[in-house]
């Protein structure tokens, strides 16, 4: 996935129809002169609707469309006639889209599943004809409803990724590196902070035909909570994960210490973060003698599978999948 092409935040402006008028017609025949009333109802106004599509991994294609519109119900007509409905407009968006009112920030809905489709602004109710009106005390009523105005506002559409594997580390843990030797994704890499500035995504190869998807997300910084470096943008990603990657390079000052900084941020965020399966890499070990694994092991957080991984020399990266393929299948 190109970074240049990744869009994972958009606002637009959605305008579902008016509703159609009632008609106030009475039949008319040669030989019924004085028929009764006979107007049909008015068209609801069209909808505009979120579609879920597996196929698509961005919010790109809305970045330049800032405002939908679906179209308005027709009025009614003589002989119980109902105007045509309005022409409902689908938006496809990707799996893991989030909706929110743009004014409060207050979530609507999201869209998680393909083919699954929400209604972001319904379209206006159609007016009743007068033939729904008559009674035995008003047999001719010469009135309808008009049609009910259709709904607007502004909306966010926020993209959360769905991966199997999200990768949490500070800025040049090895994050990008790892997916790329592990999958075709290709990544930029380059040796200052940040170089991930969007999600990318890989499929990991696994034994007998098996795969599954490991993002790789920019780096966490302390105070991402607040919107630090890349904070929130990083942060929100990380919540459709099923496991978290900890990746900490052997040559850390204090591997313990970056380990409980990258916790406290996450629980900061969203504290049910911390109840996701999580494995700790420790990256860049194939400058490790024996010698200075059994140290760094004494070092390591208590309660949490790890393993020692290079991704240039390809050291630990079979025994790292065997632990992530046992997580996501509970094995």
């Amino acid at each position: 996935m190109a970074s240049d092409n990744f869009v994972d935040y958009v606002k637009i402006h959605t305008t579902s129809g008016n509703g159609g008028k009632g008609s106030t017609h009475f039949r008319r025949e040669k030989y019924i002169p004085k028929g009764g009333p006979d107007g049909g109802n008015g068209g609801r106004g069209g909808h505009v609707i979120l579609r879920g599509n597996k196929q698509l991994w961005t919010l790109l294609h809305l970045k330049y469309q800032r405002h939908v519109k679906a179209g308005h119900g027709s009025d009614g007509s003589g002989n119980l006639k109902t105007g045509a409905e309005g022409r409902d407009i689908y938006i496809d968006v990707p799996l893991g889209t989030v909706v929110k009112k743009s004014d409060t920030g207050e979530k609507i809905f999201e869209i998680t599943h393909h083919g699954e489709e929400k209604i972001i602004e319904q379209g206006g109710r159609g007016g009743l004809g007068n033939t729904n009106f008559k009674s035995p005390t008003n047999q001719t009523p010469r009135y309808a409803q008009p049609g009910e105005e259709g709904n607007e506002g502004w909306k966010t559409l926020e993209l959360k990724i769905l991966a199997d594997v999200g990768l949490v580390g500070l800025p040049n843990s090895g994050k990008s590196t790892l997916l790329s030797v592990v999958s075709a994704a290709k990544p930029e890499i380059a040796d200052y902070p940040f170089t991930t500035l969007r999600p990318n995504l890989g499929m990991v190869k696994y034994r007998d035909f098996k795969s599954f998807v490991m993002a790789d997300i920019p780096g966490i910084i302390e105070n991402a909570h607040k919107g630090k470096g890349l904070g929130l943008r990083f942060l929100r990603h990380i919540e459709r994960n099923s496991i978290l990657l900890f990746m900490i390079p052997s040559d850390s000052e204090d591997i313990k210490k970056e380990y409980d900084i990258l916790i406290n941020e996450l629980n900061l965020y969203n504290s049910e973060l911390l109840h996701k399966d999580k494995i700790l890499a420790i990256t860049k070990s194939d400058m490790l003698d024996n010698e200075l694994i059994e140290e760094i092991r004494d070092q390591l957080p208590k309660g949490i599978p790890y393993v020692f991984i290079s991704s240039i020399a390809e050291i630990g990266l079979i025994e790292l999948k065997d632990k992530i393929w046992n997580l996501l299948n509970d094995f």
